[in-house]
């Protein structure tokens, strides 16, 4: 009988590619029109990223500390914490961008309104 991975391990191998880490926050960080944000879960998607790209960046005690740094960053108010989550990407090799909508139906009022927050990989 195949033996499978567990999704756990599964996400977190699929995550050790900065792009597919990339997409994977990108993917947390929109809302559908009406959808609350889930602050848990933006938190667990950042910690599936540390963990997975962690691995790779950093020794496993820095990975350790950078993980564990997450609760701070996320209880933290306003643009302070926008710039902090900003470096803690960073330093997992990713970076915070803001895009134009794409969306066809889309206006530029709404557009403007909606501001759009994106990680991707350094140029």
């Amino acid at each position: 009988m195949p033996k499978s991975l567990a999704y756990h391990d599964f996400l977190i191998s699929r995550l050790k590619d900065p792009s597919y880490a990339a997409r994977y926050l990108e993917t947390h960080f929109e809302l559908e029109d009406g959808e609350d944000p889930d602050p848990e879960l933006i938190r667990l998607a950042l910690s599936h990223v540390a963990e997975a790209l962690g691995e790779l960046q950093m020794t496993p005690e820095q990975a350790k500390l950078h993980r564990e740094k997450l609760d701070e960053l996320l209880s933290q108010r306003g643009s302070e914490a926008i710039y902090n989550l900003g470096q803690w990407l960073n330093a997992l090799g990713l970076k915070l961008t803001v895009a134009v909508c794409e969306s066809a139906g889309e206006s530029v009022t709404e557009a403007a309104s909606s501001s759009e927050v994106q990680s991707e990989v350094p140029v």
